[in-house]
C-alpha cells in the first residue's frame, strides 16, 4: 500500500504544479518557490512529517521535501544553539544536495553547449 500512497502524494503535487502553470502566468521558478515554502510551512506545524510517514519516498522526493529539510534542521539546531542555530542547521539536512547538484551542473556545463 505504501506504494500506491507514494504515487498518489508524488502525483498530486506534481497534478498541483501543473494546475499552476497552465492556469497562471508563473514561470516554473515560481512554482518551485512556492512548493519549497510549502513544504516549509507544513514542516512547522508538524503536517508534513506525517505527510512522509504516510506516502514514504512520494513525499521524501518531491521539491516539497526541500523545504521540509530546511526548516526540519533549522528548528533542531535552534532548540540548540538558539538564534545561530537556525543559519547553522539550516544546510545540515540539505548540504548533500546542494553540493551534488553545484557538481553535477559544473561537469554537465562542461559536456553541453547552451542554446543561443
Amino acid at each position: 500500500m505504501i506504494y500506491v500512497n507514494a504515487f498518489l502524494f508524488a502525483g498530486f503535487v506534481c497534478l498541483i504544479g501543473q494546475i499552476i502553470l497552465d492556469h497562471t502566468k508563473l514561470t516554473p521558478g515560481h512554482v518551485t518557490t512556492i512548493f519549497v515554502c510549502l513544504g516549509a510551512f507544513l514542516d512547522i506545524f508538524g503536517i508534513y512529517d506525517k505527510c512522509i510517514l504516510w506516502a514514504g519516498g512520494g513525499a521524501s522526493i518531491p521539491i516539497t521535501s526541500f523545504g521540509h529539510s530546511l526548516i526540519h534542521g533549522a528548528l533542531d539546531r535552534a532548540s540548540d544553539f538558539g538564534i545561530m542555530g537556525l543559519a547553522m542547521g539550516m544546510f545540515d539536512m540539505t548540504s548533500v544536495g546542494i553540493v551534488s547538484a553545484i557538481i553535477f551542473s559544473f561537469f554537465l556545463s562542461l559536456i553541453f553547449e547552451p542554446k543561443d
